[in-house]
Formats: C-alpha cells, sequence, structure tokens
C-alpha cells in the first residue's frame, strides 16, 4: 500500500505541473523538492558551468557600507571595506546579492545601474575571482597610500582609479572610456575625475570641500 501511494503522489504531481502554468509550476516543484520526491533546481552557472554562489570572491576596490548595505553608489564617506578583501557570495536577492564578509552578513545592492547592466554583471565587477592585492603592492608607494586612503592622486590610471574609489555609476556614466567620470562622495558630494587620452588622471574637480577630501597629494602639497 505505501509504495501504491508513494507512486500515486508523484503521478498526481506530475499532472499538476503538466498543467500548471509557469510560476505555478515553480511552486509544486518547490513543494515536490520539500518532501524529496524532486530534486532542487541547480544553481546559476556563469558561461563555464561555473556557479554563480556560493562563491568565494575579493572587492575589487574600496567599497563603503552603510550598516550591512553597500551601494552601488559607495559614497566615500561611508566606512571602508579595504580592496581584496575576501567576500563570499551566498545568493541573489532582488537587486542585491548577499555576502559574508569576516563571518558578518551583508548585502550589495544595485541601486541606480539596474537598468544598464544585470545584477550578476554588477557583482561580478565588483567582487573579482582574482586576488587584487599583489597587483596593488607592484604600484608605486604613493598610489598605494591613496588606495588605502580611498583616496585618487594626479597620475593614476583608470584602473588605480576604480581600486582606491570604485566603479562610477552606471546609470550616469555610459563607458569608462569617458574622459570624465561622475563621482559622489556623499549624496550632495558630486566631484569629477578627469583623465587624459592615454587614461591618467589629470585633474579632480567639484566644490573645494569635496576635491580636498577625494584628492590624494603626496607629502601634502
Amino acid at each position: 500500500m505505501k509504495y501504491h501511494n508513494t507512486h500515486l503522489r508523484m503521478a498526481l504531481a506530475g499532472l499538476l505541473i503538466l498543467g500548471a502554468g509557469g510560476a505555478q509550476a515553480g511552486i509544486f516543484r518547490d513543494m515536490m523538492t520539500s518532501v524529496g520526491l524532486s530534486k532542487p533546481e541547480p544553481p546559476v552557472a556563469d558561461a563555464n558551468g561555473i556557479p554563480s554562489y556560493p562563491r568565494q570572491g575579493y572587492a575589487c576596490c574600496v567599497l563603503h557600507y552603510s550598516k550591512t548595505w553597500i551601494s552601488d553608489s559607495n559614497y566615500a564617506e561611508l566606512p571602508s571595506i579595504a580592496a581584496g578583501t575576501p567576500i563570499e557570495v551566498t545568493g541573489y536577492g532582488s537587486n542585491r546579492a548577499h555576502l559574508r564578509i569576516d563571518g558578518k552578513p551583508m548585502d550589495l545592492g544595485h541601486d541606480y545601474g539596474r537598468e544598464q547592466e544585470a545584477l550578476d554583471a554588477y557583482v561580478r565587477k565588483v567582487i573579482v575571482n582574482e586576488d587584487p592585492r599583489p597587483k596593488i603592492a607592484s604600484f608605486a608607494p604613493t598610489v598605494q597610500e591613496a588606495i588605502r586612503l580611498g583616496k585618487v592622486m594626479k597620475g593614476m590610471t583608470r584602473e588605480q582609479c576604480i581600486i582606491a574609489v570604485g566603479y562610477p555609476l552606471s546609470n550616469e556614466n555610459v563607458t569608462l572610456d569617458s574622459p570624465s567620470w561622475r563621482m559622489w562622495r556623499s549624496s550632495g558630494g558630486e566631484y569629477q575625475l578627469n583623465f587624459s587620452r592615454d587614461g591618467h588622471l589629470t585633474s579632480v574637480t567639484g566644490d573645494v570641500e569635496t576635491v580636498y577630501a577625494m584628492e590624494y597629494k603626496p607629502g601634502g602639497k
């Protein structure tokens, strides 16, 4: 009788799934999984078949957070997480990625650029597979110090600027090849990074207070 009932339940569940719409079918699959009658859906995978999460990565750059929230605005006035900090991506939510940093759960929020890039593309941009700290160690000492402080200095490459202050918002900056990036120290503290044709920082513009806070000058010059 037990054998018969089990197969009857499986047959009924199969008919329900076949007759249900996509969303309903998903609900039935979850129910089947919970009672051991179906295997769970595999995790999202990249083009190489590697699961998107959970995965271990590193902060691409200096990240800033408010409590447990890391926004793509990355306001520099907030507390920071050093570039190269190990980060585990544990899953995705609505326009966010769930993280674990030093054992603490946090979220990486796609607040502003969600219409310009997919969540997974954004997460993989910010949380990279290769630790950037060896590369940072190869930079000039003054550039290393600027990055440690979360500031930029004239002569930095675009890559070094990203490591120091994060990516510019994708909804305000169409391409990283642009001669000028619009950046934010706070919700009202905008500044611009201006680059030469060969991709080196030539100036930081904006209001005096913001520029003073964001530009590193070796020796205080």
